[in-house]
């Protein structure tokens, strides 16, 4: 059965009008006449049965229905224009499209993969975050690394390495200290993790304190907002070292108590089953598995 989709001119004159409200500007960007532009919207308010523009003398004004109907296509373009990018650049390469927990990915992937580069020429790794598990067959994705558990169905799992997060915060709030101790960080402002919500009742609980506001304070999402919430003194943040390398060693944050938080949940590298047998995602793998070996040894 033929679609009922109006042609692509129709719908990139459309889009281009709507977001400048000008068919003159719409036809200066796409290199065509103006009147080439209002064919284009004609004929396809004409298809739909619905006017998008109201004109004046003035202009011309998006109606209700046309800003509606801008707002879906330009959205439908974008993810278009985004497939297409990907398959031509991934003419003639091996292209893995990972999906990495933020922080993990920018402060101890992203500086081991000019490593991975070296050893493998011919693979390109492509990052996204995403900080959830979800379905590898609604996606693009060939891989992906999150914290967790491994109870990823379809999948296989690889261990890299647990978090045991520590107690940071900025050298004006520990002051002369060398530390704090349990008892006094239950009295500082607690900051919060949107993905971690029981660390702060966990580390306290395995310190064999009961602390009431153990949940209570600003929630940021990523450890990144977390370590930037600390830097500034807004409180004490519950963050894994590796992650804070370069503020820890430039002192812009330090370890405010000793007291790591032991976990059973880790950092995997999830491949769906159907993918395992791929030669690139095996040689990321076992780079991958290595880097985090290596990393993990005392």
């Amino acid at each position: 059965m033929r679609r009922k989709i109006p042609s692509t001119t129709a719908l990139v004159s459309f889009e281009a009008a709507a977001r400048h409200e000008s068919f003159t500007k719409a036809a200066e960007e796409l290199s065509l006449t103006q009147s080439a532009v209002c064919r284009q919207i004609a004929s396809l308010e004409e298809f739909l049965n619905v006017g998008l523009f109201r004109r004046s003398r003035r202009g011309v004004k998006l109606t209700e229905a046309g800003l509606s109907y801008s707002r879906r296509i330009a959205t439908q373009l974008d993810a278009v224009e985004r497939d297409t990018l990907s398959v031509m650049g991934h003419q003639g390469v091996n292209v893995i499209e990972l999906a990495v927990v933020p922080t993990f990915g920018t402060q101890w992937l992203l500086p081991r993969l000019k490593d991975f580069q070296k050893k493998h020429p011919d693979v390109t790794v492509n990052l996204t975050n995403r900080t959830r598990p979800f379905l590898f067959a609604d996606t693009e994705f060939d891989a992906a690394i999150y914290f967790g558990d491994a109870d990823w169905s379809g999948t296989e799992s690889h261990r890299l390495m647990g978090e045991n997060p520590m107690p940071v915060c900025s050298p004006a709030l520990l002051g002369a200290r060398h530390s704090i101790s349990a008892q006094e960080l239950a009295e500082m402002p607690l900051l919060q993790q949107t993905t971690r919500p029981y660390a702060w009742r966990q580390w306290f609980n395995s310190r064999d304190m009961g602390v009431a506001r153990d949940m209570t304070g600003p929630r940021y999402e990523l450890f990144s907002m977390l370590a930037q919430a600390a830097m500034h003194d807004m409180g004490v943040a519950l963050i894994p070292p590796f992650l804070i390398q370069h503020e820890l060693a430039e002192k812009r944050l330090v370890i405010a108590n000793p007291h790591q938080l032991s976990s059973s949940k880790a950092y995997y590298l999830m491949i769906p089953e159907r993918k395992t047998e791929s030669a690139s995602l095996k040689a990321f793998r076992d780079w991958l598995i290595q880097q985090a070996d290596t990393y993990s040894l005392p």
